[in-house]
């Protein structure tokens, strides 16, 4: 009886979808694909050793090929259960003993007067399995390989000429240097060129996973635009002047807080805060410089400047403030929540390598770094979110804030003889909720965090 037209086609068609799922896990099984072409090796090398013990005493090949495929098969049911330690050099040991069977089996067993030649199956099996072994990439199992089956040839061309030498004295010479040893001699070549290439391949895959841990470490601190600009242009590291926005975050009254938290809550908060800051960042097209306990300082503009990083990094800091008023960290029981300051100037930076005999740094100075940090330390006197210098609010496309932004001329700032010119958004300002980096740009900001503050009219210059 004709079942299928009972089965639901829904089913049916699920079946074959599992089927092909199957098909492709197993395709992506790199042992499955290589047993597989293993399969395909070791059957050519047993047909070929059959087909040329043709019009010759057989049983020695049969037995041979015979034993060579069970054994096998044995070692490929160990490896697909990996109970192998190492199961491809077993398979490497394995193939070359069965070459060295056949490669001059005749010789031994024929009158010395016979031809003892290489025949067509003995000298392409050697090239078939070494083909099969450097696959592998491996230079190790091509050398187990190649110096078993080598040494086997050499014995065998030996043996030969010895013989030769005992029935007709003074020809061990002319039996031994023939054309044989010539085919020895491209077999080994062959080998080590193989060789080679797996060499070849090891240090390039080994300079590949040197590269990708080192842009692993370079983006802990950059974005993906800034680590990928650092692998294409060494110099890029070089220490040089480049004009850069340079921003200063800081917690407010996280040091009373780390007084009395647990050890393991005060890093939990601190790690949580730090990759929230981070990131930001990093989706603004900054680089974290440094982490200073709870403050940061990232850098708009190194290691080459752009025309936009006054914007970017301002954009930033009103995106880190809308984030950290709304942040109320995840392992913090008693709901403390943190304010936030930022400071932010628009200067000339000296940016690059800076040497220090035991312990180089990637890092930024200059009087616009320090510049930076007496406005981040102003938040506090002023009541302030955010503390932003004219010089960089000049580099924006909107060089006059609108908004609840407060302006003071001349201020005097610690440690530095000249004065100067600053907006601060006070702490108590609303503020809009978190957005986004703009989709495809995740290293520019739209503005909209900026723009969205303004929602009174600007106060007096004090």
């Amino acid at each position: 009886m004709n079942v299928l037209p009972y089965i639901p086609a829904a089913n049916v068609r699920q079946l074959f979808i599992n089927l092909n799922e199957i098909v492709r896990k197993l395709g992506r099984d790199l042992r499955i694909r290589f047993i597989s072409l293993r399969m395909v090796a070791v059957f050519a090398a047993v047909a070929i050793t059959l087909i040329g013990s043709v019009g010759r005493d057989s049983t020695i090949y049969v037995a041979t090929a015979a034993i060579y495929l069970i054994v096998v098969t044995f070692l490929t049911g160990m490896f697909l259960a990996s109970r192998l330690t190492r199961p491809l050099t077993y398979f490497a040991v394995l193939d070359a003993i069965f070459v060295a069977c056949v490669l001059y089996e005749h010789i031994l067993g024929t009158p010395i007067t016979n031809d003892h030649g290489l025949t067509t199956a003995g000298l392409v099996i050697p090239f078939i399995l070494l083909s099969h072994i450097g696959m592998n990439l491996s230079s190790r199992l091509i050398v187990i390989f190649s110096a078993i089956v080598l040494t086997a040839w050499v014995t065998m061309l030996g043996l030969m000429a010895f013989r030769h030498e005992i029935g007709e004295p003074g020809t061990f010479l002319d039996a031994f240097f023939d054309l044989d040893l010539g085919l020895a001699l491209s077999f080994g070549f062959a080998a080590i060129s193989t060789c080679l290439l797996a060499v070849d391949h090891s240090r390039t895959r080994r300079r590949v996973l040197k590269i990708d841990r080192w842009r692993h470490n370079l983006a802990r601190f950059f974005s993906p635009l800034v680590v990928a600009h650092l692998q294409e242009a060494g110099n890029a590291l070089d220490l040089k002047r480049r004009p850069a926005a340079i921003m200063f975050v800081d917690l407010r009254d996280f040091t009373s807080y780390a007084e009395t938290a647990p050890a393991s809550q005060l890093a939990g908060v601190l790690a949580e805060y730090r990759r929230l800051v981070a990131g930001t960042i990093f989706a603004f097209g900054g680089t974290v410089d440094k982490f200073i306990g709870d403050g940061v300082m990232a850098v708009f503009g190194q290691p080459t400047a752009a025309e936009d990083d006054a914007e970017r990094a301002l954009d930033c800091a009103m995106e880190l403030i809308a984030l950290l008023n709304e942040w109320k960290p995840l392992s913090d029981s008693d709901g403390s929540v943190f304010h936030v300051g930022i400071g932010l100037h628009y200067g000339t930076i000296i940016g690059g390598v800076l040497e220090s005999g035991y312990h180089d740094e990637f890092t930024v100075i200059g009087d616009a770094v320090n510049v930076a940090q007496r406005l981040e330390s102003l938040t506090k006197d002023l009541g302030a979110s955010l503390v932003v210098s004219s010089a960089l609010l000049t580099q924006t496309q909107k060089g006059t804030l609108t908004g609840p932004w407060i302006w003071k001329n001349a201020v005097a700032l610690s440690g530095r003889r000249f004065p100067i010119d600053l907006a601060f958004l006070p702490r108590e300002s609303i503020l809009p909720q978190p957005m986004q980096a703009p989709s495809g740009h995740p290293e520019i900001g739209n503005g909209a965090a900026r723009k969205a503050a303004s929602v009174r009219q600007p106060e007096s210059p004090s």
